[in-house]
């Protein structure tokens, strides 16, 4: 099976993810390891710590597409989206940062508290035909055994847990939320939200957890069947 990953920080010098180009490179051959075939690269777009403008991106996205080598995932181009002035103001202009080609988008909010009005705005946009992509959602504490609340956020968009949490590389209490999404039917799909190349590794561990838990037939879904459907366009219930 061939996976395809939604979040990571493969483009070097933009955020915290890869500092260089050789760095970015690395990421990619331990993604290839991995049997990654699809990278999404998803640079923070964070009012106030990493806004690189759009052009920078495309160039950094240029150049790592220009020097990965045939054994390597494939690249799509798309941004993590922090829910912050600068989201509403791009949503306002029908400009949200989304996957390419896709009508999907990855956000994140706040760990500590949820929104004002969150559910209600993302629930607003997937009427309006776009699929909100939440990314770690073990992160937020709001949720923590609250499957209630976790169910009717879930109504409203799709949960990207992070492999390196499930392989308790985020912390115990991250872990054991991240590992109840999964096992509850709450996590649309998994992703490696890597950073460096270590960050593949201690994902590789979350897949071999879930494989070894649920079965080969449920990381491969995550994994590879479920990013592939959101990035098509749908809202995996």
């Amino acid at each position: 099976m061939s996976f395809v990953d939604l979040h990571s920080h493969v483009l070097y010098d933009l955020d915290d993810g890869a500092p260089d180009l050789a760095t970015s490179i690395e990421m990619l051959d331990a993604l290839a390891a991995l049997g990654v075939e699809e990278q999404c690269v998803t640079p923070h777009q964070k009012a106030g710590q990493y806004l690189p403008s759009w052009d920078r991106v495309e160039q950094a996205y240029t150049q790592v597409d220009g020097a990965r080598q045939r054994h390597h995932p494939t690249l799509r181009l798309g941004a993590e989206n922090m829910w912050d002035h600068v989201f509403f103001e791009r949503h306002e202009k029908g400009a949200i940062p989304a996957y390419a080609d896709s009508l999907a988008f990855l956000v994140e909010v706040p760990p500590q508290i949820l929104p004002p009005n969150l559910i209600e705005r993302l629930f607003a946009l997937r009427l309006a035909g776009r699929v909100p992509v939440l990314a770690h959602p073990e992160r937020y504490h709001a949720l923590w055994d609250d499957d209630t609340r976790a169910t009717e956020l879930r109504r409203s968009c799709v949960f990207l847990i992070d492999l390196p949490a499930l392989a308790g590389f985020h912390g115990r209490r991250e872990a054991k939320q991240a590992r109840h999404f999964i096992e509850a039917g709450l996590a649309t799909a998994v992703a490696t939200d890597a950073h460096e190349p270590g960050d593949v590794e201690q994902a590789a561990q979350g897949l071999a957890w879930i494989a070894k838990r649920l079965g080969s037939a449920v990381a491969d879904r995550l994994f590879g069947a479920a990013p592939r459907a959101i990035l098509a366009g749908e809202f995996l219930e």
